[in-house]
């Protein structure tokens, strides 16, 4: 009888990946972004407080809303604007449409529209901790 040959074993070859990042406050199991809200919290507070501070010479003095209603949609969008980008990481069009608005819902010269709609958002973007990202 002769011994049995038997074929050699297959070689394997491990492959070796880099560690997983830990998962941090910011990340979910989505990505980076997944958990993130469409508003910063101080976008959605920006359109509270201009939406109010422009509405009382607006009752007071019906013939400033030609000054009043373009002022309230500056002032809001360029604090949207800047929260978005610096604070949120948006990219610069997304900053800009959402900045635009906010901005169109604080140049109605009435607090019904922005008042509700910013408390809601605040709301939902985490009323608890507006200076968090």
């Amino acid at each position: 009888m002769s011994p049995r040959s038997e074929p050699p074993p297959p070689v394997v070859v491990p492959e070796v990946l880099p560690p997983e990042p830990e998962p941090g406050p910011d990340t979910s199991s989505g990505g980076p972004r997944a958990g993130r809200v469409a508003f910063h919290p101080w976008s959605a507070l920006a359109l509270v407080v201009v939406d109010n501070l422009w509405n009382l010479p607006e009752f007071a003095v019906p013939a400033l809303l030609a000054f009043t209603v373009p002022m309230a949609f500056i002032t809001v969008f360029l604090a949207v604007f800047v929260a978005q980008r610096r604070r949120n990481q948006d990219s610069r069009g997304a900053a800009f449409w959402k900045a635009v608005f906010l901005g169109i819902l604080a140049a109605i010269p009435t607090s019904i529209t922005g008042t509700p709609v910013g408390l809601a958002m605040l709301a939902w973007a985490g009323i608890q901790h507006p200076w968090r990202k």
